[in-house]
């Protein structure tokens, strides 16, 4: 704990340097001792964390992006910066690694990572298709890392290093097996692979094994008939194991979003110019397996368990959670007492509530800076692209280069942008963002076409297109195979593009500028997808390529910068006004009856009774009715007895949970329960709610508004 200490201590200048050159972007802390899922809100898919001393180093999928197997570093799990890549490339010799001659990796490559460290070194097992287990391992987190080809069946595994100086490695779907690993990582040691849970036990994929006490923890996630996960536990490494459902149905309030389609006997998987894509519908109602899944869970240095599990944020792709865990009759549960099986989307940060520590370490976790874990703008002016940008599969480097400010792609063949090489993307920012870029045009030639895209299946982009002498500026969308195209003078060869994305709500549109400051639409507000085709997504991506089967000339890049309207969140808890509280399922005002029990009123009703003032900091708040009452929990009434006081000190203390857009939650810090109404019932509102449904109508997510005189 004296090092819990310690680390506190340092955690104020830690963030600063790391929040120094950092323009406004998304990150969960809230600056208040709390943070906000998701801890990113980008894509970040099948986490695996590890805790080494004070610090914590955060593993996830790259699948067909170089460079690749991205570790995350933080002091706190909460704030996360990049620090490694496992590999710059794939070093596999087939075209398929390197997109070329129509061959391709979408959707496969390399994913489920395991990270590890014993003995002083880090150890990253992975699966390659086709090309079977793969470990990376290095002395330092920052590399350099050595490549380990352990060829094997073994995939989506959990590994390991046991007391006694043996690995084991966890295994495949459904049917669970163990195999024992050799200890200079060369492959697998033969014959020990046994199976350990035998099919139809309802256990999934994604293993995550630990030891700890003494006895054996194997957490996975399964996704059929829906999505959750499961803890088997076991006092030998071989079984019998018993398991437990540890979370199921959190979803935040997000449902799944309709998945891409191709129609059957189309030659490539990601489809060509003129294929015909589907969109299957969402069903907003439904958890399918869209919710929390899948991750892996650590001890932070203050003695709490923490499980950092991925979530489907509709376009943006999959990307993770923080939650807390308690441990139940020796069972590593998710959520808190009270509440098991569900997480809060607000809640402290690790090391607020621990008993060991002062009011003054408290506050030192409480001030910290916040900072994101990429700088996602860049102006080509270094040596290096920055940390946030991957390649599109294996690039050629005699086809780019960073020349006197700018990023210069050479335009290779091509049909279409997904079979474009050397195109550089970094992953979308949601919860709405808008990313712009200065293009220039003058060393391209006939037959190219550079711009700004969205990777994903289907894909979309704007940009320039030349043919013999002549340009244009064309909008491209593969949904409907749709094609807008205008004339554009540009008298320097320069315009700048723009992608303008509503994440959450899954639509994008493109826009264009001459001068950089006035931009015109172009192309219609185009509806988004997550597919499970490249298993990413939606990407932006810088390009060239040249459609008449030749290398053609040049395009150049600069100045790619990302706004965040939704990044500050500073305002979103309405500290000291005065608000009604609309139901999300209803629509209609919260009303404080002379009674004595919150309910529901008509929309019409805008009395003092439906009347609110928020008072509270740092995210606790209590709620005053305008006629001087406080809400209060009763007891351990049924169901969850919510009334009023008039005496500030008996009133409830919610930890507000922001689910933006003036969407919100109450979540009770006597119960860990929500506040909530039955849109179907003619109960009264109660402190006894689990969690928000998909479709946030289940009467437990709110909304305000603010009252003004």
């Amino acid at each position: 704990m004296k090092k819990f200490f310690l680390l506190v201590g340092c955690l104020i200048a830690y963030a600063t340097i790391n929040a120094q050159a950092q323009t406004k972007s998304w990150t969960a802390d809230n600056g208040n001792g709390t943070f906000t899922n998701p801890l990113f809100y980008d894509e970040f898919s099948d986490p695996d964390v590890i805790r080494v001393g004070d610090d914590y180093y955060l593993a996830g999928t790259t699948m067909h992006s170089v460079p690749g197997l991205v570790i995350l570093h933080s002091k706190d799990l909460v704030n996360w910066e990049n620090v490694s890549y496992c590999f710059d490339r794939f070093d596999f010799p087939e075209d398929r690694f390197a997109l070329k001659n129509h061959q391709e990796i979408y959707g496969q490559g390399i994913w489920a990572p395991c990270i590890r460290y014993h003995n002083g070194q880090f150890s990253v097992f992975s699966n390659v298709n086709g090309k079977g287990l793969q470990c990376y391992t290095a002395k330092d987190i920052h590399g350099p890392w050595t490549h380990h080809n352990m060829k094997g069946n073994i995939y989506d595994l959990g590994v390991l290093f046991d007391d006694d100086g043996k690995i084991y490695a966890i295994h495949k779907y459904g049917e669970v097996h163990c195999t024992e690993l050799k200890p200079d990582m060369s492959g697998p040691v033969e014959g020990t692979d046994r199976v350990i849970i035998p099919d139809g036990n309802g256990i999934g994929e994604g293993h995550h094994i630990y030891k700890i006490d003494g006895m054996y923890y194997l957490i996975s996630t399964d996704y059929s008939p829906n999505g959750r996960t499961l803890c088997s536990r076991a006092k030998s490494i071989w079984g019998p194991y018993e398991t437990r459902v540890i979370q199921a149905d959190e979803t935040y309030g997000y449902h799944g979003v309709g998945r891409t389609s191709v129609p059957r006997g189309e030659k490539y998987r990601i489809g060509r110019d003129g294929t015909k894509f589907g969109v299957a519908p969402a069903n907003a109602d439904a958890t399918g397996c869209d919710n929390a899944h899948q991750g892996g869970i650590v001890q932070a240095v203050d003695g709490s368990w923490w499980a950092l599990f991925m979530q489907d944020f509709h376009s943006i792709g999959r990307t993770v959670c923080l939650m807390p865990m308690t441990w139940e009759d020796g069972w590593p549960m998710v959520g808190l007492k009270g509440n098991l099986g569900r997480a809060p989307r607000t809640y402290f940060k690790p090391g607020v509530l621990s008993p060991d520590l002062s009011a003054e370490q408290k506050e030192a976790i409480r001030s910290a800076v916040p900072y994101a874990p990429y700088d996602r703008n860049e102006n080509f002016d270094g040596k290096q692209l920055g940390r946030i940008w991957q390649w599109n599969h294996n690039p050629d480097d005699k086809m780019w280069s960073l020349k006197n400010g700018r990023l210069r792609i050479q335009a290779q063949p091509a049909e279409q942008l997904m079979w474009a090489r050397n195109t550089l993307t970094q992953r979308v920012i949601g919860p709405k963002s808008v990313a712009t870029v200065e293009l220039h045009t003058n060393g391209m030639k006939d037959g190219d076409v550079c711009g700004l895209g969205n990777i994903n299946v289907p894909c979309s982009w704007i940009g320039v297109v030349k043919k013999d002498k002549d340009i244009t500026l064309r909008c491209f969308e593969q949904m409907t195979n749709d094609t807008v195209t205008v004339p554009v003078g540009l008298s320097d060869g320069r315009i700048w593009l723009r992608c303008i994305g509503d994440y959450d709500n899954n639509k994008m549109q493109y826009a264009y500028s001459t001068d950089g400051e006035n931009f015109k639409t172009l192309g219609r507000m185009m509806p988004l997808t997550y597919q499970l085709i490249t298993f990413q997504g939606s990407r932006h991506a810088l390009f060239a390529f040249n459609v008449k089967g030749k290398n053609g000339g040049y395009a150049e890049f600069d100045n790619f910068t990302v706004d965040e309207p939704c990044a500050d969140r500073s305002q979103n808890i309405p500290y000291g006004k005065t608000i009604r509280i609309i139901n999300k399922a209803t629509g209609r005002p919260a009303i404080a009856l002379k009674h004595g029990v919150l309910y529901e009123t008509p929309t019409s009703d805008k009395s003092e009774l439906t009347q609110f003032k928020v008072e509270g900091t740092d995210g606790r708040v209590r709620l005053r009715c305008a006629d001087g009452r406080y809400l209060k929990t009763y007891g351990n009434g049924l169901p969850g007895d919510l009334r009023f006081t008039t005496d500030k000190s008996q009133a409830d203390e919610y930890l507000w949970q922001d689910f933006l857009n003036q969407d919100f939650m109450l979540l009770s810090l006597r119960n860990h329960r929500y506040l909530g109404k039955s849109p179907t019932t003619g109960s009264p509102y109660s402190m006894d709610f689990a969690g928000p449904d998909p479709a946030r109508h289940n009467g437990a997510v709110l909304r305000w508004e603010e009252v003004t005189k």
